[in-house]
């Protein structure tokens, strides 16, 4: 047996928030204390003088696209772009430096940020890239601008040359730009995704692929790779078989059937399902990808045979439909069907525009719901995308944090990334500061959410897991000491006390222009993920 003492530092629990040290041996935490008792924790092989750094749970990213996410890393990013002309110089400046037919893969550009307020024209894009087969992600992946060059490749699509590809369309030339990725492209655009999530004190991500054939091959590729933090793949594969549910992990190395299987699509593209017409485009109300009966017959099939489900929906026609699906499938069950399928866990990715009655099943289920405070950061508020998009009535109360968590519903913090960047403290800060007053959590839920709530979204109800406690894993995150308070009981309201009277375990202070924790190490079941230098120059073995 091996332990590790850190000492020296200020500790995120529960179990004991005045504690400054903890041991770890073989993976597992085996004491948390104080100063005064580090003798308790027995004779350590290793000792870590933390000077006063924060150790706290490692975060879960409950939604990411790993490959999509690096290849905006080490690629075209154009999220940045502030007028279509400089997304245009932006598009240009990453083809110069594409040999010749090599394909040119870019993501994060978004028309409704610009005065012109519209994507470049094929044309555009055409002058910009030459020959190169050319894919560019809208943010929320659910369009994306060609080049003619790519658009060759599927002469059986009818593409409009002036508007974006969705649906359908979209997720065929997706699927032709990545056969065009190379393995080691690929693998490099992985790697740095994931290298770059442990960077960032995370210690699992939870991978959304799609079920078609390229999106097994990626996720395969994944899945292969030794990585230093954990990687859970989940399917978009429908089923209505319990036997094809089990058959479909075996083959593919997935845990579920969930994920971005998708209900509708998205609110910036006009693809999420609604009951009434975008405010901006009154001849849309997006598309329902799957019917009630195919989402009450998965939910069934995947019950019975011991699979998690899930689905991603948006819209409020996407996400009262997983709502009605939820009883339907309690209902087919029979006796006991509320026990069989909230024992598979359902989860429901983003479920931005949930009512009270769809909030009501997910917490009768016992479904998760994994979401992305990010989204409202980046298109909440009366001037945000969602409400020209939605009209500002419809849209304030998007992303009802707080109403879920009221509920009952189980929540778990996630990126979507490459939709927004998998920076946690970030979407812990935004799910606080929610745009719209009430919607928000609590700074202590928020951070729960995205430690402990990422574990429970994959079904664990391991001892502590998720948490600092004595015998749960060691999955840590080791953050620079800042200005650390301890948030205030009441958990509408984002204030902070610094009362040593708390028994809440300490938190940085979230507050909008704080600063936020940078990470100095990433432990996952207490082997080295990420450092900056902490663990190889402040431990010293002991004789």
């Amino acid at each position: 047996m091996t332990t590790t003492l850190f000492r020296g530092g200020r500790v995120h629990t529960a179990a004991d928030p005045e504690a400054t040290a903890l041991a770890v041996t073989d993976g597992v935490i085996s004491w948390i204390g104080g100063e005064h008792a580090v003798e308790m924790a027995g004779r350590p092989d290793h000792v870590v003088q933390l000077d006063g750094a924060l150790v706290a749970p490692g975060f879960v990213d409950a939604h990411v696209h790993s490959t999509d996410a690096g290849l905006a890393l080490i690629g075209l990013d154009l999220s940045a772009a502030t007028t279509l002309a400089d997304c245009l110089v932006r598009i240009a400046s990453a083809a110069n430096a594409v040999e010749p037919g090599g394909l040119v893969w870019g993501h994060g550009w978004d028309e409704t940020r610009w005065p012109e307020n519209r994507p470049p024209t094929r044309a555009e894009i055409d002058a910009a890239v030459g020959d190169r087969p050319t894919y560019l992600s809208r943010v929320d992946v659910h369009s994306a601008l060609v080049s003619t060059t790519l658009a060759a490749g599927l002469p059986d699509l009818a593409l409009h040359p002036d508007i974006p590809p969705t649906r359908g369309a979209h997720h065929a030339v997706r699927n032709r730009a990545k056969a065009l990725l190379t393995p080691e492209r690929r693998t490099q655009a992985q790697t740095a995704f994931l290298t770059a999530a442990a960077a960032a004190g995370i210690v699992e991500v939870h991978e959304c692929a799609s079920g078609d054939e390229p999106g097994r091959a990626d996720l395969a590729s994944l899945l292969a790779l030794d990585v230093p933090i954990s990687v859970l793949g989940y399917l978009a594969s429908a089923v209505a078989d319990p036997a094809e549910a089990t058959a479909l992990l075996r083959l593919t190395g997935a845990v579920a059937l969930a994920g971005d299987l998708s209900v509708d699509g998205a609110i910036g593209s006009r693809t999420a399902a609604l009951t009434s017409p975008y405010a901006d485009d009154p001849q849309a109300c997006g598309t329902r990808y799957l019917s009630d009966d195919e989402l009450t017959d998965h939910l069934w099939a995947c019950a019975v045979a011991g699979v998690q489900p899930g689905f991603h929906a948006i819209g409020d026609d996407g996400v009262s439909a997983v709502g009605r699906a939820l009883r339907r499938a309690i209902d087919r069950l029979g006796p006991n069907g509320t026990v069989k399928l909230a024992g598979v866990v359902p989860r429901i990715e983003h479920a931005e525009m949930a009512d009270a009655e769809a909030i009501a099943a997910f917490a009768a289920t016992g479904t998760v719901a994994s979401v992305q405070p990010m989204f409202d950061a980046e298109w909440g508020g009366d001037q945000g995308m969602y409400a020209r998009r939605l009209g500002a009535d419809r849209a304030r109360p998007m992303n009802p944090f707080a109403a879920l968590a009221s509920a009952g519903v189980a929540l778990a913090l996630g990126s979507d990334a490459p939709v927004t960047a998998a920076r946690p403290w970030q979407a812990v800060q935004a799910a606080v500061h929610h745009h719209t007053a009430g919607s928000g959590l609590s700074p202590r839920a928020a951070f729960t959410a995205h430690t402990r709530g990422g574990h429970r979204a994959a079904g664990r109800t391991d001892r502590g897991v998720g948490t600092i406690a004595v015998g749960a894993p060691a999955h840590l995150a080791i953050f620079a000491a800042g200005e650390l308070v301890r948030p205030a009981a009441n958990p509408r309201v984002a204030r902070w006390s610094t009362d040593p009277r708390s028994r809440v375990p300490l938190l940085p202070d979230l507050t909008p222009g704080a600063g936020l924790p940078t990470t100095l190490a990433t432990l996952v079941g207490g082997r080295v993920a990420f450092d900056t230098g902490l663990l190889a120059d402040l431990t010293e073995s002991v004789g």
